[in-house]
C-alpha cells in the first residue's frame, strides 16, 4: 500500500484493497474516506466491500464520491467536515490519491495560504498548483 502521509493526522493513498483495512488500523488510523464513486473501474472494490472491511477493522468509513476533475463545494464542506470530526489519524483515497488530497486542500483545515497548500500537497508528491486562484492569495 503506497500511504502517502500529509501531515501526522492525515494521509492519502491509491486504491486498495479491503482486506488492508486491518493493516491502517494496526497502523493507528481511525477513519477512512474514499473519494471514488463506485464502479468508476474494472476490477474496482465496490464500496459496500470497502465499508465492510473498514468497519471490521475498527475503521469509520466515509464515502464522498467525486469525479471528472469536478470539485463541487458541498463535496468540499463534506470532506472538511469529516477531517475536523475526526479524532485521531484518517486516511483519504481515490484511484491515484489526487482527488483525496486535492479535497484536502480545497477544505484547507490546516488554514494554509495558498502557497502553503501547494507546498504541502507537493512534500505528498502532488502538483496541484492548478488550484492556485481557487485557494486564494
Amino acid at each position: 500500500m503506497d500511504i502517502r502521509t500529509v501531515d501526522q493526522g492525515f494521509a492519502v493513498a491509491p486504491q486498495f484493497q479491503p482486506a488492508e483495512m486491518q493493516t491502517l488500523a494496526d497502523a493507528g488510523y481511525v477513519a477512512v474516506i474514499c473519494n471514488r464513486p463506485d464502479g468508476e473501474e474494472e476490477g474496482q472494490p465496490t464500496i459496500a466491500d470497502m465499508r465492510a472491511a473498514a468497519q471490521d477493522a475498527g475503521l469509520a468509513f466515509h464515502h464522498i464520491p467525486v469525479w471528472g476533475g469536478q470539485f463541487p463545494e458541498a463535496a468540499v464542506a463534506a470532506f472538511g467536515a469529516v477531517r475536523r470530526g475526526t479524532d485521531g489519524p484518517l486516511l483519504a483515497y481515490c484511484r491515484t490519491g489526487t482527488r483525496s488530497i486535492t479535497l484536502d486542500t480545497l477544505a484547507n483545515t490546516a488554514g494554509l495560504d495558498a502557497d502553503g497548500l501547494i507546498e504541502r500537497a507537493a512534500s505528498a508528491g502532488y502538483d496541484l498548483s492548478q488550484f492556485r486562484d481557487r485557494l486564494g492569495k
